[in-house]
């Protein structure tokens, strides 16, 4: 097991930082690793997201020593998404088929959890502070939302899998955005939410390369990612991205409130 920390940040810093220390911030590359969980952890709002690919071999998740305690789950809850393959999670004796875009929602106190199968899957855990239910929620099951325009760039399905009127949790809130071919930006106009911290996993890239906005409004910077990297959007800062062709992504959001519409957005004439 490894984990990689990535420490919360001013944005009053964030214009004193080259491109290369900007990634340390805020990247996490390299999570799929076969046979073993690889794990980010980000003192923002004490997100902990991890990746992990099996091939025939069967993987416990445990507790990183990060978070101090007896079991993954003893004072967290957990999103498992499926990004290829099909796995299973058995999770305390109860076993779980997650496909891609399908998600497994479990809650606090499920003590053992092993993923099992031929995939790979992303790990997203908040803080939680009650027992939710567990939940399977299948791709072609949960609330879709098709939004954009080829003509604009942003042709694309928002599938919300848990949220306030989908699978219950106490803090943690995610879906996927799926880009039809031809589109390539994403979340434009860009909003912050600043009572939540948002984690991206951009996937479905291949080859191609992405260009990922961050900072204040009055003050943006950018990312450059690949497939699989991980990006990790603080309460204050705006994000929104445009690629070398289409794309998912899977957010992930956590902190005071889970409600989906409480954003603030920008004019993209506003950006600087």
């Amino acid at each position: 097991m490894s984990v990689t920390r990535l420490w919360s940040t001013h944005p009053d810093d964030v214009g004193r930082l080259d491109g290369g220390t900007l990634r340390e911030r805020f990247v996490l590359s390299g999570l799929f690793t076969t046979g073993e969980v690889s794990w980010g952890y980000a003192h923002d709002d004490r997100m902990l997201v991890g990746g992990l690919v099996v091939d025939g071999h069967e993987v416990a998740l445990t507790a990183p020593d990060e978070i101090k305690a007896a079991y993954l789950l003893e004072r967290r809850e957990l999103g498992v998404v499926g990004i290829a393959g099909t796995v299973e999670v058995v999770a305390d004796g109860a076993t779980y088929a997650v496909g891609p875009q399908d998600v497994l929602y479990l809650p606090m106190g499920t003590r053992e959890v092993v993923v099992r199968g031929t995939g790979a899957v992303y790990l997203v855990t908040a803080p939680a502070h009650r027992a939710c239910s567990p939940a399977l929620a299948g791709r072609d099951e949960v609330f879709a939302a098709e939004l954009g325009s080829l003509e604009q760039s942003n042709h694309r399905t928002i599938r919300r899998y848990i949220h306030a009127d989908g699978i219950e949790s106490n803090q943690l809130v995610l879906g996927i955005t799926t880009l039809e071919p031809g589109s390539v930006w994403n979340t434009m106009p860009p909003h912050v939410h600043n009572r939540r911290t948002e984690v991206y996993l951009y996937t479905g890239l291949g080859d191609d390369v992405l260009v990922h906005l961050m900072g204040e409004p009055s003050a943006t910077r950018q990312l450059i990612l690949h497939d699989r990297d991980v990006v990790v959007s603080p309460p204050w800062s705006i994000h929104c991205a445009s690629a070398t062709g289409a794309y998912s992504f899977v957010w992930a959001m956590a902190g005071e409130n889970v409600d989906y519409a409480d954003v603030v957005t920008y004019d993209p004439k506003e950006l600087a």
